[in-house]
């Protein structure tokens, strides 16, 4: 996705690795856009049907851990049961600013009909959530 859109993903060059540039208006909505870019940077096609429905419940001390643990998730799900998702429902929980963050996600997706080329993990390189004018913005960098 390009353009001034207020939320989105987009590839940024990168040597060895994948980058990804993603950005939201909050938290949840950028998990969101994390997950799809992830997915269109691995070339990720969905089957038609059937339909799976998934909870997955986080936990983690800032967000930038949340954000890898997040997507570490959804890899761990794709290479193990061959499931991706589509939709997403996010929850962040934390009682105080010091308390861990608690994500809960209601996910809906498919088999996994095929992918272009594997992503082995998420890293921390660089990993810096920042507040923009119009939300949060993120470099994420993938080892293939």
């Amino acid at each position: 996705m390009e353009g001034n859109s207020i939320a989105g993903y987009r590839e940024i060059e990168h040597v060895a690795d994948w980058e990804l540039n993603v950005w939201a208006p909050d938290f949840p909505a950028l998990l969101v856009q994390a997950a799809k870019g992830m997915d269109a940077l691995s070339g990720l096609k969905f089957e038609v049907e059937p339909c799976h429905r998934q909870k997955i419940v986080l936990a983690a001390q800032d967000q930038e851990s949340l954000l890898v643990a997040f997507l570490s998730e959804l890899l761990f799900i794709a290479q193990q049961e061959r499931l991706g998702f589509n939709r997403f429902d996010i929850n962040i929980n934390a009682e105080t600013p010091t308390e861990k963050l608690e994500l809960q996600a209601n996910l809906e997706g498919y088999p996994i009909q095929s992918l272009n080329k594997e992503i082995k993990a998420v890293t921390y390189h660089n990993l810096k959530i920042r507040q923009t004018d119009k939300g949060l913005e993120a470099n994420i960098v993938f080892d293939i």
